[in-house]
């Protein structure tokens, strides 16, 4: 993968870099800066290189047009309190603010255009479309720096198609994501155990399906996990329940075993009469979920069960938090699988996503991780065994 070490001098010369800013705000205020601070090592580095800096990156779904509840601006102003200097912010994205901002931009100057997803052509199937909006990017820079981790995954303009036109290279970041995932997924120190969480079994389809041939352990929570369990022959209230992979969850338990591949499914579950903060709650077995009461957290004696299971595995990854970790009293599976992975001594891998996001939020030192990723959505589709085409665009 071509990385900036292989872009030569950048001295002077304009670099539009994909950074991915797609931050959780609560009105302007962003509630998790997470990604704006993993944004800052790439940029540093191309500033510090001689170059001047153009930031393009997406916030929300806009559909395609300009809508101010997804402006950047936030994004920029905490990008540039990070950096220590101005962050210009464009009122376009390819119109006459984007050219006359980046036209008195000078080496060691940083832009930011506004939201690449208020333009159509970025997320359109259309080739053509898509690589229209590429080449009037393009324009502004000399060089192209893909770092946002968490949209390599998708063929988009601002992502994939503008790779092609401009000279071209991975960011720290991606780079750093690239050789994290790659070392719990390719050839991993065993015991590799994957902990899976999360709301549905069938976002995770392909993931659970392709590490039951690599995996020594799978550890299931979250919403998914009572699929499991009606699949087991559990009734499980009224939990969140996806009757369609019931089959298909059969059908894993047996390639699971076929394989000698241990899933290790909870033994007791945190189950409330309504979904709430302030919900009736209580300890139920796994097999013994009442009529009526959901699930919405694995039990304390699973927690325990879950980290004797992570302990002794020398390459950890989770993706997809044990339960509604939002909620106190539903934060306790994710807690204990957090605190697990910092206890091991494993290379521990946090997949992005809620997951991510949990860590943060529960408060716990993100150093404690061999790697948290950025991205959800593609740290899965690594796991899953997939061609992300952001990444293959930047190939030697």
């Amino acid at each position: 993968m071509k990385t900036i070490a292989g872009l030569g001098d950048l001295t002077g010369k304009k670099v539009l870099v994909r950074s991915d800013l797609n931050v959780p705000l609560d009105g302007t205020t962003i509630t998790d800066d997470g990604r704006v601070r993993a944004s800052v090592p790439t940029i540093q580095a191309l500033l510090d290189a001689g170059a001047a800096v153009i930031v393009t990156a997406h916030l929300g779904r806009p559909g395609g047009e300009p809508k101010p509840e997804y402006s950047l601006a936030p994004a920029a102003a905490r990008l540039a309190e990070l950096l220590g200097r101005p962050v210009t912010l464009a009122a376009d994205l390819v119109g006459e603010s984007a050219k006359a901002t980046v036209a008195a931009l000078e080496s060691g100057q940083v832009a930011m255009l506004e939201n690449v997803r208020y333009d159509a052509r970025e997320t359109s199937k259309v080739d053509e479309e898509r690589q229209a909006l590429a080449q009037e990017l393009a324009a502004l820079a000399d060089v192209f720096v893909s770092d946002g981790f968490g949209v390599v995954h998708r063929k988009q303009a601002s992502v994939y198609d503008v790779a092609q036109i401009l000279p071209a290279a991975a960011g720290t970041l991606v780079e750093k994501e690239v050789v994290s995932l790659s070392r719990a997924t390719t050839d991993p120190e065993r015991p590799y155990a994957v902990v899976l969480g999360g709301s549905k079994v069938s976002d995770k389809l392909g993931v659970i399906g392709n590490l039951l041939t690599k995996a020594d352990r799978l550890l299931i929570g979250g919403g998914m996990v009572f699929t499991f369990l009606k699949a087991k022959g559990y009734e499980v209230g009224s939990s969140l329940l996806e009757e369609d992979q019931i089959d298909t969850v059969k059908g894993y338990l047996e390639t699971a075993e076929a394989n000698g591949v241990e899933i290790v499914l909870p033994t007791d579950i945190e189950v409330a009469a309504a979904f709430a903060a302030d919900a009736e709650h209580k300890t139920v077995p796994a097999d013994q979920i009442p009529d009526g009461w959901m699930g919405l957290d694995i039990g304390p004696e699973s927690g325990a069960l879950f980290a004797s299971k992570i302990a002794d595995a020398k390459t950890i990854v989770w993706n997809g938090p044990m339960g509604v970790f939002e909620f106190e009293a539903f934060e306790g599976g994710t807690r204990a699988v957090a605190q697990a992975m910092i206890d091991a001594d494993g290379f521990s891998v946090v997949g992005g996503g809620d997951s991510a996001a949990a860590v943060r939020r529960l408060g716990y030192d993100e150093a404690g991780f061999s790697h948290i990723s950025t991205g959800g959505g593609a740290s899965l589709e690594l796991l899953e065994g997939k061609v992300l085409p952001g990444l293959a665009v930047l190939e030697d």
